[in-house]
C-alpha cells in the first residue's frame, strides 16, 4: 500500500509550478519517509524554490506490484523525480527509472543515497543527461539541483555533490561540505510534511557520524568519525509529534544510541509520552558499543515503561585478529558477561550481533565464538552474511582479503554477499552457516538449550562440536521443511534477509513444531551420550519448555516420555510435569527455575508447572502473508525473553484443582 500526496495543495496552489515527487521504496509499507521529508522541507524553507515547485511523497514498499508502482508514478507528470537508493531496493530504482523515463522523458531524475553516491559510472552507464547522483548528504544537493531547474539554461556544475553526463562526458562536481549544524535542516514533522497521513513506524534522528569506523561499514568511514547533533528541544517536539500521531513503532536512527548522556533524558520522555498517548509501543534502536553501563540504563527505563524494546549488543566477531583487520574494538568479554548477567536479572531481552565470515575470521574462531557466548548466557545470537556495501573501505578491500562475493539473485536487491576470503574457502563458508542454522534453532529457539548446556557443562560436547554435529545431521535430511528451508536460503542467498530468522521461529515454534519434535528427537536418539540419564531428561523438558512464539494452545509433544511424567495441562497453555531433583537443580542452573521456589531437594521429585501463557504474543493469523508473519516473529526473536515460559513449582493438589 503506497502512502500519496504526503502534502496537500489546491489545484489553484500549485498551477503553473513545477512538480517533484519524491520517491521511497522501503522493505516494510507505512515506514514514515525521512529522507524525502527533509529534502522536501529544505526546499519548502526556501522561499524561492517554495513559490517555483509543488511537492508529493509517494512511498512503496519493495513488495508491492512494481507495474502499479510505475502507473502511479508516471501519472503524476511530475518534472522532477527524486528517489532513495540503498542495497535492498536498487535493482527495482533502476527498473523504475528506465521504465519511467520512456514515459517522461522531459523529466528530471535524482539518484541519492549510500548504494548510488560515488558510483555515477556505474548507474549512469547508458549516459542520460536527465539523471543525476546526489554524492553525500541530500539536502544540499538536492536544493540546489531545484534551483538550477528553475531557469531555462539550468547549470548543473554549480549544483555541488552531483555526478550528470553533459555532452558526452560525466561531470562529477566538488562534493558539498558536510553539515555540521543540523539545525539548518527543517524538521518535516514540525513544517507539517508528515501531517494528516497514517505511519506504523516513525524513524528519528537524533544526530549524524560514528565515532567508529569500522571498515565493514558506511557510517563512521564516510562521516570520518565525527557526530553532530539536533538540539534537544526540537528531538522532544518530534517525538511529541511522533506520539501524539499515533505511531505504534520507533526506529532510532542513530548509529549509537546511548553515545550520549542526553540519549537517556530522551528515552525517558520516549516513555512519558508513550504513557500519555499509549505511543509508540516498540522501540528499535542500534545501540552504542562502548556504553555498556548507560545501554542496560536506557534499556530498563524502556521495560519499565511498558515498551517493547530489547538491546542490542554489536560484536560482528570475537575474533582479536578479525577485530585488528576491521578496524573495531569490542567491549571486554568480562565486561560483556556482566552485562549479560545484568540484563538477565532484570529480565530483559537482549540479543548478539555477529557478522560472517570477516577478514581474519576463521571456521573455529566463527565456533569458538558462538560457544565462548554461549557460555555467557547470551539471550539470542544473531549473525548476519557480510555483505560488500558500496562506500566502505572494505569495498576497496577484495584483493588484499580476498574477498569472493556473489550477487544474490533477485529483481529488487543488489546485495553482494561475501562467499570466501583468505581465511575461509566457499565450503567453509556455508559450514559456518549451517554452524550458525544448528545453534539458532537449538539455542537461539531453545531446541537443545537444557541439553546442550548440560553437556557443555559436563564436558561430554561443547556447544560448537553440537552446534558443528547437529549441522552435518541437518543436511543430511531431506524431508523436513524446516530443513528445506535452510538448504534453499543458502542455495539462493536469501540467507541475508533479516526476515529469515523470522520464518524460522514462525516454523520451528508453531506451524512445523511437531515436524521439528520430531526432527529432534532423531538426532538426540542416535547419539552415544543419549545412555546418560540426565541428557535425557534435558532432552524432555526443552520439547515441553521450547517457547510458543504466537498465542495459542500448548499441546503435548507426540513423543514416549519416559524421565519426566507429564501430568497434562495446567490450563489451555500451561503444562504440568513432574521431575527428578537432579533435573530441577539443572534448571536452576541454567537460570530457568527459582532455586527458593523448591528448595533444592537432594532427592525425589519435583512437580512444576510449565506456564506458556500470553503476554505480548500476538494470535497466529493464517490468512496473513508468511512475510507478515516473519515480521513479527523476526521482532520477537530479538525479544526473546519476553516469550519464554515460566517455570515454577506446583503441587498435585493444584493439578486437581485447575482440572
Amino acid at each position: 500500500m503506497s502512502i500519496r500526496n504526503i502534502t496537500r495543495e489546491t489545484e489553484a496552489g500549485t498551477q503553473g509550478r513545477k512538480k517533484v515527487v519524491l520517491v521511497e521504496i522501503p522493505t516494510y509499507e507505512n515506514i514514515l519517509p525521512l529522507a524525502s521529508g527533509y529534502i522536501q522541507a529544505c526546499a519548502q524553507d526556501d522561499e524561492a524554490v517554495a513559490a517555483a515547485y509543488s511537492f508529493e511523497i509517494v512511498s512503496s514498499p519493495v513488495t508491492e506490484d512494481r507495474h502499479k508502482l510505475l502507473e502511479e508514478l508516471a501519472g503524476k507528470y511530475a518534472d522532477v523525480y527524486t528517489f532513495s537508493c540503498y542495497i535492498w531496493n536498487m535493482k527495482l530504482v533502476r527498473w523504475v527509472v528506465k521504465e519511467l523515463r520512456e514515459r517522461q522523458p522531459d523529466a528530471h531524475y535524482l539518484l541519492g543515497g549510500p548504494q548510488v553516491m560515488n558510483h555515477a559510472a556505474t548507474y549512469l552507464a547508458d549516459a542520460p543527461e536527465n539523471v543525476s547522483v546526489c554524492n553525500g548528504e541530500g539536502e544540499r544537493t538536492s536544493l540546489a539541483l531545484l534551483k538550477q531547474l528553475m531557469s531555462p539554461e539550468p547549470d548543473l556544475s554549480q549544483v555541488p555533490g552531483l555526478s550528470f553526463w553533459s555532452g558526452g562526458e560525466l561531470v562529477t562536481t566538488e562534493r558539498a561540505p558536510r553539515i555540521n549544524n543540523l539545525m539548518e535542516i527543517p524538521s518535516p514533522f514540525l513544517k507539517g510534511v508528515f501531517d494528516g497521513y497514517e505511519f506504523s513506524m516513525g524513524i528519528l534522528e537524533t544526530n549524524r557520524g560514528c565515532p567508529f569506523r569500522c571498515t565493514f561499514c558506511y557510517w563512521g568511514a564516510h562521516t570520518n568519525s565525527k557526530v553532530v547533533k539536533f538540539e534537544e528541544e526540537r528531538i522532544r517536539e518530534e517525538l511529541n509529534w511522533i506520539s501524539d500521531n499515533g505511531l505504534s513503532g520507533l526506529f532510532i536512527a542513530d548509529a549509537n544510541w546511548g553515545q550520549s548522556p542526553r540519549d537517556v533524558e530522551m528515552t525517558k520522555h520516549i516513555v512519558e509520552r508513550s504513557k500519555e498517548t499509549g505511543y509508540p509501543l516498540v522501540v528499535y534502536m542500534a545501540a552504542a558499543k562502548n556504553r555498556p553501563e548507560r545501554m542496560s540504563e536506557i534499556t530498563e527505563i524502556f521495560v519499565r515503561g511498558g515498551l517493547m524494546v530489547t538491546q542490542p549488543i554489536s560484536l560482528q566477531t570475537l575474533s582479536p585478529k578479525s577485530l585488528d583487520l576491521v578496524d573495531r574494538a569490542n567491549i571486554r568479554e568480562d565486561t560483556f558477561v556482566e552485562l549479560q548477567r545484568t540484563l538477565r536479572e532484570k529480565r530483559i531481552s537482549s540479543y548478539v550481533e555477529l557478522i560472517w565470515p570477516l577478514p581474519g575470521e576463521t571456521f573455529e574462531s566463527f565456533k569458538e565464538g558462538l560457544t565462548k557466548l554461549c557460555r555467557s548466557y547470551a539471550d539470542t545470537v544473531i549473525v548476519y552474511p557480510q555483505l560488500l556495501l558500496n562506500n566502505t573501505p572494505m569495498y576497496d578491500q577484495r584483493e588484499l582479503y580476498g574477498l569472493t562475493t556473489e550477487h544474490v539473485p533477485s529483481d529488487v536487491s543488489e546485495a553482494e554477499v561475501v562467499v570466501a576470503t583468505n581465511w575461509v574457502s566457499k565450503d567453509e563458508c556455508r559450514e559456518g552457516y549451517w554452524l550458525y542454522n544448528a545453534m539458532h534453532t537449538i539455542y537461539n529457539m531453545r531446541g537443545l538449550f537444557l541439553l546442550s548446556g548440560y553437556l557443555d557443562t559436563a564436558g561430554i560436547v561443547s556447544y560448537g562440536d553440537l552446534f558443528a554435529d547437529v549441522a552435518r545431521y541437518f543436511r543430511g535430511r531431506t524431508d523436513s521443511d524446516v530443513l528445506q528451508l535452510f538448504t534453499k536460503s543458502l542455495a539462493d542467498l536469501t540467507n541475508y534477509d533479516v526476515l529469515l530468522s523470522g520464518k524460522i521461529g514462525h516454523m520451528i515454534l508453531s506451524t512445523h513444531r511437531e515436524e521439528f519434535d520430531m526432527v529432534l528427537a532423531d538426532y538426540v536418539t542416535s547419539q552415544e551420550w543419549w545412555s546418560d540419564p540426565m541428557a535425557r531428561q534435558a532432552f524432555e523438558m526443552d520439547l515441553i519448555a521450547r517457547p510458543y512464539i504466537y498465542r495459542e494452545v500448548v499441546r503435548v509433544p507426540d513423543y514416549e516420555f519416559s524421565e519426566i511424567t507429564v501430568h497434562g495441562l495446567a490450563d489451555p497453555e500451561s503444562f504440568v510435569v513432574e521431575v527428578s531433583a537432579e533435573l530441577a537443580r539443572l534448571l536452576t542452573e541454567r537460570e530457568v527455575l527459582d532455586a527458593d521456589a523448591w528448595g533444592e531437594a537432594e532427592s525425589g521429585r519435583v512437580t512444576l508447572r510449565i506456564n506458556h501463557h500470553a503476554r505480548q504474543k500476538m494470535p497466529y493469523m493464517p490468512q496473513r502473508s508468511l512475510e507478515h508473519n516473519a515480521n513479527y516473529c523476526h521482532g520477537t526473536v530479538l525479544r526473546f525473553r519476553e516469550i519464554l515460559p515460566f517455570v515454577e513449582v506446583h503441587t498435585l493438589e493444584a493439578v486437581s484443582a485447575d482440572r
